[in-house]
């Protein structure tokens, strides 16, 4: 039976939003659909369709105004999707977006419009864009001092639940020797003046379930499901990012040029004409109204008057956290920035101010006009009107000498959407939309949940031709991280040939020669490999410390970048005094610590969790007579790849293609983790493609029996 399909563009939400468009009678649209694929199983699939062709009837082309003629200035934006949504029997089906590809002319005519419709789970990398960790001003809550006070009280406890220091150092090396009164020695002894490690050689970490708070908070647009990103899931909520940007220590002089103070505290004072700008938390964000073509921003004014006079200070202006726009340095009294051009619109913008001095802006000393021009090309000669928003500080804003720690300027330089797929494919997490939430769970959690009652489609199968086709797409697959430059990780390379973190896998070990393709996963995160630390002195009695940390330098023990580490962290509590020091004269021992590691726990006993790829030796149980070390069994490919995996190397298992003719029953609400059944056999879902108005679907399937 043919299905009535009809393609809504414009918003679903408002109803007023949304345009019909006109559609070729018997033009065929198919939706493909794929939860994780056998032959490329890193990436996150969405649903989505292939080109399809609209008419260029006259409605359709004022939707897309008349995107073909090149000369219309301002005209449809074919660079970015817009919403859309499909209805089948008069039912809504899916939403989505829609991207124009093209159009297609007859005799200098346009006949046809080319767009493509996307799953609404794609919108994760259409909100995020090119914006980076250093965007999410939401964490700034977390914003502290960096002084000897504040890091001993973040090393020794937590920091509003998401905020520590580790002991990681960033240049100098740690020991525990107990007859040694040397810079470095964390041992205590009465006496021993000159032992302990300055407190600048530490940096705060944050835990990553803040940061995807963060991304929450600052997307509204976004909405994780709790099946995975919970606080009961200690697997993911006792994870940590050091936060290391630059090498070396975080002091104005070596860490950054100027140190930066984010302006979190900006009102909107005067509206005139439409809002074409937005502020929230001191970030602007620029959203022109529709017919988006019709406007363009024209003028921005941020002034600033301090009221210290003759005292230097500098002020920048950032595009999605990182891009810098508009600018001047160690200028005194009121002052414009002067910028490089105009703002974009779908894009934030933050304030920075940075002083060597003290220096204060009283309320509404800070005053930002952001001005838009409308063009109306409905009458003749085209209306041109202006709107403008202003904005200005509610409370006073104060720059002192202290030194603030700011979260976004400290945090490693990544992708927001880098960082979130880079999490996926750690844990093989899964992404589907249902009902406005973005459902995240591991992909064996998505199977289990669901139908256990098979969907027989005998009398629906095209029984005229199948394929039977090798499962394994691969020789074999390969998981590591990018980042394995630090010293100990990159000595474990050199003496044992393979990274640290590592895996290389076939099923038994097995060499396949056919197919003869490798398949690799490599997470841009830097997997560090710690340290224990133990007595220097030969046969002393004292000989284990509590202690491990991590010593991030490269293999020549210098200063070192890197990518953004992750680790779990363990407080030690009431163990191993050790010594940390205030430059020449100040010393501290403290007994509570917060130490680094790759696994869970500190005994596998209690967890064998870790964040490897393969089975690794625990760092904190290598050198014990009676150690586990080899015991953390429960590594990321063990736990969340291997099931699936296995399943494709068994050499009984096939890729099955058949063709069904569905009704609109079965296929509208089949799901990809639901289980096929042709004959008595059963089979997973590999992937599907079914066209809408017929039901016609092309399975690709996997056999589990």
């Amino acid at each position: 039976m043919q299905q009535k399909l009809v393609l809504y563009i414009g918003d679903v939400s408002v109803y007023t939003d949304q345009e019909r468009v006109d559609q070729f009678k018997d033009e065929s649209v198919s939706l493909t659909q794929t939860i994780q694929n056998v032959k490329d199983f890193k990436k996150i699939f969405t649903e989505f369709t292939q080109t399809f062709s609209l008419p260029a009837s006259k409605k359709n082309n004022k939707i897309f105004e008349h995107y073909y003629n090149y000369h219309i200035s301002n005209g449809f934006d074919a660079r970015k999707k817009v919403k859309a949504s499909l209805e089948l029997n008069d039912i809504p089906f899916k939403e989505g977006k829609i991207a124009l590809t093209g159009v297609d002319l007859k005799k200098g005519v346009p006949h046809t419009y080319k767009v493509t419709f996307y799953g609404s789970t794609v919108d994760l990398k259409d909100i995020l864009g090119e914006a980076e960790l250093s965007t999410l001003t939401e964490l700034n809550i977390l914003n502290t001092s960096y002084d000897y006070t504040s890091v001993l009280s973040a090393m020794q406890n937590e920091y509003l639940g998401n905020l520590i220091v580790p002991l990681i150092t960033h240049t100098e090396k740690a020991e525990y020797n107990t007859s040694d009164n040397t810079y470095g020695n964390l041992y205590s002894k009465f006496g021993y003046s000159n032992t302990g490690i300055d407190y600048t050689q530490f940096k705060y970490a944050i835990r990553l379930f803040g940061i995807v708070s963060a991304i929450e908070q600052q997307y509204p647009q976004i909405t994780f499901s709790d099946d995975f990103f919970n606080t009961s899931n200690s697997d993911f909520y006792n994870l940590y990012m050091w936060l290391h940007r630059k090498s070396g220590d975080v002091t104005a002089e070596t860490q950054v040029e100027r140190i930066y103070n984010t302006l979190t505290d900006l009102r909107s004072t005067q509206t005139t004409g439409s809002v074409v700008s937005t502020v929230s938390n001191g970030v602007l964000s620029l959203q022109l109204p529709e017919p988006k073509n019709n406007w363009v921003y024209t003028i921005t004014s941020l002034r600033l008057t301090p009221l210290s006079t003759g005292v230097d200070y500098s002020v920048r202006v950032l595009r999605n956290g990182s891009i810098e726009v508009g600018s001047f340095v160690d200028q005194q009294n009121e002052q414009f920035v002067s910028f490089n051009g105009p703002l974009d619109d779908n894009s934030v913008y933050t304030v920075q101010i940075a002083s060597n001095s003290n220096i204060a802006f009283l309320t509404g000393d800070i005053e930002w006009t952001i001005t838009a021009r409308n063009t109306d090309y409905t009458t003749l000669p085209p209306t041109i009107s202006f709107s403008t928003n202003k904005f200005s500080n509610r409370m006073a804003f104060t720059i002192n000498q202290v030194l603030e720690f700011n979260i976004t300027e400290q945090i490693p330089k990544m992708k927001i959407i880098d960082f979130l797929t880079s999490i996926f494919q750690m844990f093989n997490l899964t992404a589907y939309v249902e009902n406005d939430i973005i459902v995240v769970k591991p992909l064996n959690d998505y199977y289990a949940d669901g139908n256990p009652d098979p969907i027989n489609i005998d009398k629906y199968l095209d029984t005229s031709k199948s394929q039977v086709n090798l499962a394994l797409p691969f020789s074999e697959v390969s998981f590591s991280y990018e980042g394995v430059g630090t010293f100990l990780a990159k000595q474990f390379n050199q003496l044992n040939n393979r990274d640290w973190g590592s895996i290389n896998y076939t099923l038994d070990g097995d060499i396949y020669d056919t197919p003869n393709k490798k398949y690799e996963v490599k997470i841009p995160f830097e997997h560090m490999m710690f340290e224990r630390l133990y007595n220097s002195v030969p046969n002393n009695p004292v000989f284990e410390t509590d202690i491990q940390y991590g010593y991030f330098v490269n293999e020549n023990q210098q200063s070192y970048i890197g990518k953004p580490l992750i680790f779990y962290k363990k407080r030690q509590a009431n163990v191993t005094d050790i010594v940390i020091r205030d430059g020449a004269t100040t010393q501290t021992v403290i007994n509570n610590y917060h130490i680094p590691m790759n696994t869970k726990e500190l005994d596998a006993t209690t967890s064998k969790v870790n964040i490897h790829f393969d089975r690794f030796i625990s760092e904190y149980q290598a050198n014990q007579p009676n150690g586990n070390e080899l015991d953390f069994t429960d590594s990321l490919f063990e736990t969340q790849y291997k099931d699936y995996i296995e399943e494709v190397f068994n050499p009984s298992k096939r890729l099955t293609k058949v063709t069904a003719y569905l009704p609109y029953k079965i296929f509208s609400s089949l799901k990809l983790n639901d289980l096929i059944q042709i004959g008595q056999n059963d089979y997973k879902i590999n992937s599907m493609t079914t066209e809408l108005t017929t039901g016609k679907t092309e399975f690709e399937l996997l056999n589990i029996n």
